[in-house]
């Protein structure tokens, strides 16, 4: 369910961009806004892994330095049929965790210090088995065309502003203009980049939620990921993580979460409804 919304979605971002992009850039505009975004997402997408890893300090551990976390992640990544990904720790108190890399053979997971202080070995596996799922979802390619879809309508719409201010009014005094295709093309440049935020914020709350899922079905304890998220949560409320927003989505929980960023806004579902999912899952029910 969650995958077919995720393709719904995405089918939708790529109309409005067809849209706006015919309405307020034509096709030379539409084209170059593309390959603008395409250009910063892709660097994105390709180095992401690194990028990320080195602005939370997580260090590259062994087996041997933490054997029931590599074992963990071993064991699920081999469930879920995927190379063994890297295995990075963040000294950091708050209880959190991410999954990044372009592609299952290029991918680590990382944990907070706090959260293997926190949870219990089946809460742990249910945590990793949800970012070994982003992984083997391949959600970091999904996250960087939905990017690129918004970034490119953002930048029509930057187009569209700057040629009003430099052309508009003399274009309008030359040929009469056109007051509803004005009109138009000015509430294009407000609704357009709006909208296509809320999409993009929708695709990742739908692939959290196809994460939980399928994290749950790779370690076979839906209750046991829903322990782990309610005691997450709680950890974030005490001990907020100085995290950069950009990043937010990453985590298993947003960092930015306890802030009064409205839903619709948000990267994460709620986590009352997360959990309700996953005592469904365990009930049968879902």
């Amino acid at each position: 369910m969650n995958g077919l919304k995720t393709a719904l979605l995405m089918t939708l971002l790529t109309i409005l961009f067809l849209f706006i992009g015919k309405m307020i850039g034509g096709q030379n505009g539409m084209i170059i806004a593309l390959i603008i975004a395409l250009g910063m997402n892709f660097f994105s997408y390709w180095f992401s892994d690194k990028i990320v890893l080195s602005m939370y300090g997580a260090k590259e551990v062994t087996e041997a330095e933490a054997p029931n976390l590599y074992n963990i992640v071993r064991r699920v990544a081999t469930r879920a049929g995927i190379p063994m990904p890297k295995v990075y720790i963040m000294q950091n108190p708050t209880p959190n965790a991410f999954a990044t890399g372009r592609n299952p053979e290029h991918a680590a997971v990382a944990v907070t210090t706090g959260i293997l202080q926190l949870l219990d070995s089946e809460e742990l596996e249910g945590v990793i088995a949800h970012e070994i799922a982003h992984i083997s979802n391949r959600d970091i390619l999904i996250g960087t065309i939905a990017a690129t879809f918004a970034a490119a309508i953002m930048f029509l719409a930057d187009m569209a502003r700057w040629a009003m201010i430099f052309g508009g009014s003399r274009h309008d005094d030359e040929e009469g203009g056109n007051p509803f295709s004005a009109v138009a093309a000015i509430v294009a440049m407000i609704i357009a980049p709006l909208a296509a935020t809320l999409i993009q914020m929708a695709i990742s709350r739908s692939r959290e939620y196809l994460a939980d899922e399928t994290g749950a079905k790779y370690c076979g304890k839906p209750l046991a990921l829903a322990s782990a998220l309610k005691k997450i949560a709680y950890g974030n409320e005490m001990m907020p993580m100085d995290a950069k927003p950009a990043t937010a989505h990453m985590f298993i929980m947003s960092p930015l979460s306890g802030s009064s960023i409205l839903h619709l806004f948000s990267t994460h579902p709620p986590i009352e409804k997360r959990i309700e999912r996953l005592q469904a899952m365990a009930a049968g029910r879902l």
